[in-house]
C-alpha cells in the first residue's frame, strides 16, 4: 500500500474555521485530498483555537475530532524531533515548521500544503512545499471557492 501523496499544515487547516469563505472551502478541497498530518499540528490547532480564537474546549475537541476522523495522524517521535533539527538547519526554518516538515518527510508525503512556508521549496528530493491559496497557476486549488 503506498504511503499519503500529501501533508497538510496547520495554517490550511485553520482556514477550515474561516469566515473568509474562498480560503474555507480551499482548505476544504485539501482535505478532501485526503492528506495525513501530525500531532504537531493537532497541538498547534488546539493552541490557536484556545489562545486566538478564544474557543471553548468543547469546540476544540469537536474541531479536533473531526480533523482525526478525516486524517491520518502522524506521530511525534524522536526521530521527527532528530530529522526536523537537521531540516531546520539545512533549509533554515523554524523549529516548528521543520518539526512539520520531518513527520511529512517521515510519512512519505511528496506535498505539504502549507500557506506559512516558501512556496515551492523542495526539501531532501522529496517534498514540495505548496501554498494552496496562492493565486498563481502552479497551485491546484486556485480556482475553488472563487
Amino acid at each position: 500500500m503506498p504511503g499519503p501523496e500529501v501533508f497538510i499544515d496547520t495554517n490550511v487547516l485553520l482556514y477550515l474555521l474561516s469566515a473568509d469563505h474562498d480560503k474555507a472551502d480551499r482548505a476544504e478541497a485539501v482535505l478532501r485530498a485526503r492528506g495525513v498530518t501530525g500531532v504537531q499540528v493537532l497541538n498547534e490547532l488546539a493552541n490557536v483555537a484556545l489562545r486566538k480564537l478564544a474557543m471553548p474546549w468543547e469546540e476544540i475537541h469537536e474541531f479536533l475530532s473531526l480533523i482525526r476522523s478525516v486524517c491520518p495522524i502522524v506521530p511525534l517521535t524522536i526521530e521527527t524531533h532528530d530529522r526536523g533539527r537537521l531540516v531546520a538547519e539545512r533549509y533554515n526554518l523554524s523549529v516548528y515548521d521543520a518539526m512539520i516538515v520531518a513527520a511529512a518527510l517521515l510519512a512519505g508525503c511528496k506535498t505539504l500544503y502549507s500557506e506559512d512556508m516558501q512556496e515551492g521549496l523542495l526539501i531532501d528530493q522529496q517534498l514540495r512545499i505548496c501554498n494552496p491559496f496562492a493565486p498563481d497557476a502552479s497551485s491546484p486549488f486556485r480556482d475553488l471557492g472563487s
